[in-house]
C-alpha cells in the first residue's frame, strides 16, 4: 500500500444525500495509507448517506463545520457525490469557497459522480478535461470542459490538478490516482 503519511485530505459533503461509497471508501483507504483526514459538511455532526441516491447508508460524522474550515491547512480536496449531496453542495458559498481557494493556489481537487457540478458552478471546469456520473457530461462540456468516458481522469491544465471518477464503480482508480498526485 502506498503511503501518503503526512498528507492532510478535506472531505467537503452537505449533513444528508452524500453517495456512501463515495465517501467512505475513499475516506477509509486514504487514511489506512497514512493521510490525515478531516470531513467538513454544512454543520458538524452527522452525515446521513445513501446508497444508490435512495436507501439509508452509514452515518459519517462531520468534525468541522465547512464554515470553520480554512483551506490553507489541506493539500487536497475531495468531492464527493450523490445527487441530493451534489445538487446542494454546488449551490453552498463555504464549499464554492474552499474549492475555489484549492483550485486558485494550485492545489489538487478530486472529485466523483456528480461532486463535478461544484466545479461547473464555481466556472472550475472551463478548460478541464474531467469525467462524471453521465447525466453531468452536457452540465460539463456547457462549462467549457473536455468530458471523457473514463474510469479516472486526471488533467494538470489551468493552473490546479483535478481528479475524476464516474461513479461507485470506479473507486479503486479514484483513490489509486488521488495517491498518484500526492506522491504515493
Amino acid at each position: 500500500m502506498a503511503e501518503i503519511s503526512g498528507k492532510k485530505i478535506l472531505f467537503v459533503s452537505t449533513n444528508s444525500g452524500v453517495e456512501q461509497d463515495e465517501l467512505l471508501v475513499p475516506l477509509e483507504e486514504l487514511g489506512a495509507a497514512g493521510a490525515t483526514v478531516t470531513v467538513a459538511a454544512q454543520k458538524a455532526g452527522p452525515i446521513k448517506t445513501l446508497v444508490g441516491d435512495a436507501e439509508p447508508g452509514e452515518d459519517v460524522e462531520a468534525e468541522r463545520a465547512m464554515s470553520d474550515i480554512d483551506p490553507a491547512e489541506f493539500d487536497l480536496l475531495v468531492v464527493p457525490g450523490g445527487t441530493l449531496n451534489a445538487d446542494s453542495l454546488r449551490l453552498d458559498e463555504d464549499a464554492q469557497r474552499i474549492v475555489k481557494a484549492f483550485a486558485s493556489s494550485g492545489r489538487p481537487v478530486a472529485s466523483i459522480c456528480h461532486g463535478p457540478w461544484l466545479l461547473i458552478e464555481t466556472g472550475l471546469a472551463q478548460g478541464k478535461m474531467l469525467t462524471s456520473y453521465r447525466s453531468v457530461r452536457t452540465d460539463a462540456v456547457n462549462a467549457g470542459a473536455e468530458w471523457l468516458d473514463k474510469a479516472v481522469v486526471r488533467c494538470d491544465m489551468q493552473g490546479y490538478t483535478l481528479v475524476t471518477s464516474r461513479d461507485p464503480g470506479d473507486l479503486d482508480a479514484f483513490v489509486g490516482e488521488i495517491k498518484g498526485v500526492l506522491g504515493a
